[in-house]
């Protein structure tokens, strides 16, 4: 990331930075399809440090993530704010491309001007979000909006991975979702800011409510750690086991809303949830702590996908490679000695 972008780039930065859709659009799928020159831009992009406010959504397939969101936006809207809108919709295993479900499900506000709306493949990334969707995120930050609203996958465990690309993570559950129990199983209970309980016109919300609020509770409480176990499960354990990020920071206890998002019942509530999670962050200074947490994300991203590229574009290392498979043929070596050998090469 050294010198001066070329000049195709350097125009599509110009009319960024002039506020155009259109190139926002265009600088999303050059970060998005790795074309040459994108690490460059997203460098001239990120001289501008993080403004907008960003809220995440994320739960079970079917929650109804995608209309609570558009709830929100048009909320949102009411106030004159822009809004960025990225939906991670799984890759379709033929062409490649996002299914575009989401985008079908928000149709209400494609036609608003003052929301940018984005499609994502997950691209076979396990945690939900494209490698790349951190990186869009910035992109539509530096672009200039309100809020940049995010939308992941529901692939239930590996949801986590949500906390590294919003200021304010919104689990979205319904009454099918089961207990407590579950959500601290899929390691919902540490990444949520707000727990949102939707569709709360059906059986079983108020149970799913309370259920929450008492595993939240005793997780404040740290009774977890010694109380017994739910059908013989460790949930202290489940809980260590199935998070990668430390429990959220002190001082903010997760509210359990419930909303009828196709109704709008209860949006109100989370609109003034989300803005008193909005003033603790930058209160408390857990803001700065997230986007330091993120930068360093950033970095560890950058390098691993570096190192990749890196590695397997060398022709010496895939000499090495071939090499090392006919060693392992012939029983004199295995995946890990061929690997270290790679990795010393590499790092040499």
């Amino acid at each position: 990331v050294t010198g001066p972008l070329e000049s195709a780039l350097a125009e599509l930065l110009e009319r960024f930075h002039d506020g155009q859709p259109v190139a926002l659009g265009r600088a999303i799928s050059l970060v998005e399809n790795e074309r040459p020159g994108f690490q460059d831009f997203l460098h001239e992009v990120l001289r501008v440090g993080p403004r907008a406010a960003r809220i995440g959504f994320t739960g079970p397939p079917g929650a109804g993530k995608s209309s609570l969101l558009s709830m929100v936006a048009t909320n949102c809207r009411t106030q004159d704010e822009q809004l960025g809108v990225v939906a991670v919709d799984p890759t379709s295993p033929y062409s490649g491309g996002a299914l575009l479900g989401d985008r079908i499900r928000m149709s209400d506000l494609a036609t608003d001007p003052g929301i940018f709306i984005r499609s994502m493949a997950t691209r076979g990334s396990l945690g939900g979000l494209a490698t790349t969707t951190k990186e869009v995120l910035d992109l539509m930050d530096a672009f200039g909006f309100d809020r940049v609203l995010v939308e992941t996958v529901g692939v239930g465990q590996t949801e986590l991975e949500i906390t590294a690309a919003a200021d304010t993570v919104i689990v979205v559950l319904v009454p099918e979702s089961g207990d407590a129990i579950q959500a601290m199983k899929a390691g919902l209970m540490e990444i949520a800011d707000i727990f949102v309980v939707n569709k709360a016109d059906r059986p079983g919300a108020d149970r799913l409510v309370k259920d929450l609020r008492q595993g939240l509770h005793l997780r404040a409480a740290t009774a977890i750690e010694s109380a017994p176990a739910h059908h013989g499960l460790d949930l202290a354990r489940i809980m260590r086991k199935e998070s990668c990020e430390e429990p959220r920071g002190p001082g903010w206890s997760p509210p359990v809303l419930s909303t009828v998002a196709q109704s709008g019942e209860g949006v109100e509530d989370l609109m003034d949830t989300i803005k008193a999670h909005r003033f603790w962050l930058e209160e408390s200074g857990e803001l700065e702590e997230r986007r330091r947490g993120r930068r360093k994300v950033r970095i560890q991203d950058v390098v691993d996908r570096e190192l990749r590229r890196t590695a397997w574009r060398s022709d010496t290392v895939l000499a090495e490679l071939d090499q090392g498979l006919e060693r392992i043929q012939k029983r004199k070596d295995t995946p890990y000695s061929v690997a270290w050998d790679i990795l010393d090469r590499l790092l040499r």
